[in-house]
């Protein structure tokens, strides 16, 4: 592995040019980033401070910047440091204003404004963790989604990732001699989604698990090679009688997982007109 600088510039949170740079950088799997992040970049001065750290660690600068002075100022900084620098957004917001035939704003952190969208994934957030692991089941038919699974197939950490695109997800476990809420039968509403996996790869995960909080790994069911192979056979099953939509999340990561179900979702919201 090749460790190489790379600084990512921003005059709002930085999250949008992490993202970029990111989905970027897994591409190089010989290389190793040393990410330098200057967020809030709206001055003179913090600009200047950011081109000293570009100076000490030279290397790749990403930005995202609207202020157009602050902009030349990077721009011939690293033009002087010979490092490259890459506008990541430009692109893609002059090809939109071009066929918008609209203005660009030019103002920082206008995503992050306090606007409907944002009380939205807010209340999504809180409507996920309070219904988390099948809490709150008589309420379930408010969700705008519902996942279904047994234990380590990612319910949880799907559930947080729609709520940041402001989906209500509620999450209910598949355990085996334990009846499922009865109005989860019934609902009308949501999209229900079950979640499976390989069985061989659950039952590591699942060890992986037990090892991180430190229990005892004796002969149980729950990491059983047959009694788990058992056990996804049976929520499958489930998922099939009552004719539940099904994603295997065994090579997905929770992104991908999270993608397919706004998809679904989509679909679904249409089908109800």
């Amino acid at each position: 592995m090749t460790s190489h600088h790379l600084h990512l510039v921003s005059d709002a949170t930085g999250e949008t040019i992490n993202s970029v740079a990111r989905a970027c950088l897994v591409q190089f799997g010989d290389i190793e980033p040393i990410e330098h992040v200057w967020s809030l970049i709206r001055t003179r001065g913090q600009m200047e401070k950011c081109l000293k750290g570009i100076e000490k660690t030279p290397g790749p600068v990403l930005f995202t910047l609207v202020n157009n002075a602050l902009r030349n100022v990077l721009l011939d900084g690293c033009r002087g440091l010979d490092v490259p620098c890459i506008p990541v957004l430009d692109p893609i917001i002059h090809r939109l204003a071009a066929w918008f035939g609209s203005e660009i704003e030019g103002r920082p952190g206008l995503q992050h404004a306090l606007d409907a969208e944002y009380y939205q994934r807010m209340e999504a957030m809180e409507f996920a963790l309070s219904h988390d692991d099948g809490q709150l089941p008589d309420v379930l038919n408010l969700a705008d989604v519902v996942l279904l699974g047994v234990s380590r197939t990612s319910k949880t950490p799907t559930c947080i990732y729609l709520a940041n695109r402001g989906i209500k997800a509620a999450n209910v476990p598949m355990v085996p001699n334990c009846a499922l809420p009865p109005n989860l039968f019934a609902l009308t509403r949501p999209l229900v989604i079950g979640l499976t996996k390989d069985p061989g790869s659950l039952v590591q995960v699942r060890r992986n698990r037990l090892r991180m909080i430190a229990r005892d790994q004796g002969e149980t069911d729950y990491i059983d090679p047959d009694s788990v192979r058992e056990e996804v056979a049976w929520a499958r099953k489930m998922y099939s009688k009552n004719g539940w939509a099904v994603i295997d999340v065994t090579r997905r990561s929770v992104e991908e997982t999270a993608a397919t179900i706004m998809n679904l979702y989509a679909r679904h919201r249409e089908a109800e007109g």
